[in-house]
């Protein structure tokens, strides 16, 4: 009897936690539905602000395809921890504790990766202040490439002989960037070294009829030549040739082709170092 009675109770109170926990889960299914309908308004309101973003800044006349993607990650991160925040407070949690949780977690995680907020505000500097785009051609820190993408902790460069170089933007925002293709003219400072027995007339008229006959060498700004330096074995001239960007290297190496081939039509020596060896014989008297 007392068995059976055990038996009962026991049974009683499994059904009041079946009980319980069924209205407890009713009670809470509104919450998860309160929850689940701002996780897809948030979703929704997302898409929609990328795309009004994404137009309004297309129809810029300086549209930057690098600052419009890091505006709409930014931007797209911060709209969903409002989201997060909104479904967990939604299920009942408490955000104020959750979030004071969160901060301290930042706080904690800003002081490990310190190097790395230092490159996402290069990266910031970057795009906001543009010392080169996409597709320039720039050397910092010792190397040089065309710039393939401005990402948030570094920049993306692709090297003539096609190798990929990572610079953090950290310290590429910090130091000195040469850019090769921001200005649409470029000035080539060729030096030409020519004997002591040259005429130094013909020789700057033979220069200038090469210079003449190349027609990607601008003739505004115009051409100079100038005496460098008396050197020991040379009389040194240096040569200023002006091109339009894209055409400057095949200008550079073409000049070299010509006035070499010009000099040797003209007599002109192209001196190099000689040295005079005065060998003694011990056995001479």
């Amino acid at each position: 009897m007392f068995q059976e009675t055990k038996v009962k109770a026991e049974e009683t109170q499994v059904q009041q936690y079946i009980h319980q926990f069924t209205d407890a889960i009713i009670s809470y299914i509104p919450n998860v539905l309160k929850a689940i309908l701002i996780l897809i308004a948030g979703i929704i309101i997302i898409k929609i602000f990328r795309r009004v973003i994404t137009g309004l800044m297309t129809k810029a006349a300086d549209h930057d395809p690098t600052l419009l993607k890091f505006v709409l990650d930014v931007a797209t991160w911060i709209l969903r921890a409002f989201i997060f925040v909104a479904v967990i407070g939604a299920l009942g949690v408490e955000t104020t504790t959750f979030a004071a949780a969160i901060g301290a977690a930042g706080i904690a995680i800003g002081l490990s990766l310190q190097g790395s907020l230092s490159n996402f505000a290069g990266g910031l500097l970057i795009i906001l202040f543009k010392p080169f785009r996409v597709g320039d051609y720039i050397e910092a820190q010792g190397q040089g490439g065309t710039v393939n993408s401005i990402q948030i902790f570094s920049t993306k460069l692709i090297t003539s002989n096609n190798q990929v170089v990572y610079l953090p933007n950290g310290t590429l925002s910090n130091n000195t960037i040469k850019n090769f293709s921001q200005e649409e003219l470029r000035r080539a400072e060729v030096v030409l070294s020519v004997g002591y027995g040259s005429d130094l007339k013909q020789v700057k008229d033979v220069i200038k009829a090469t210079i003449k006959s190349d027609s990607k060498i601008l003739t505004e700004p115009a051409p100079g030549i100038e005496i460098k330096a008396l050197a020991e074995n040379s009389v040194d001239l240096v040569v200023f040739l002006w091109a339009e960007r894209p055409k400057y290297g095949a200008m550079v190496s073409d000049f070299y082709e010509n006035i070499k081939s010009a000099f040797d039509q003209a007599g002109i020596e192209i001196p190099y170092p000689q040295r005079d060896i005065l060998v003694k014989n011990p056995d001479k008297k």
